[in-house]
């Protein structure tokens, strides 16, 4: 997945995940919250559990938990 980036009439938001702990962790959240429609890209960071993801609107946060769930993972919300 791209790093982020902020173009015009972009939303970057930054959403804390609990357990990714590798870059298979970070491949499994940045897919799963990739197909979420309207979302341009993803970037996430095991080290610091954030992950940062760049959609055409604000993303409705329980599509973002399902997504993260379907990974293995937990949200705990935004950073």
């Amino acid at each position: 997945m791209t790093a982020p980036t902020d173009t015009p009439g972009s939303v970057t938001t930054v959403y804390k995940v609990s357990g990714m702990s590798c870059g298979h962790c970070e491949g499994s959240v940045s897919g799963e919250i990739s197909e979420i429609p309207g979302v341009t890209s993803v970037k996430a960071v095991a080290s610091t559990g954030e992950v940062t993801v760049v959609s055409a609107a604000p993303l409705d946060e329980e599509a973002v938990r399902a997504a993260v769930d379907e990974a293995g993972f937990e949200l705990a919300g935004r950073a």
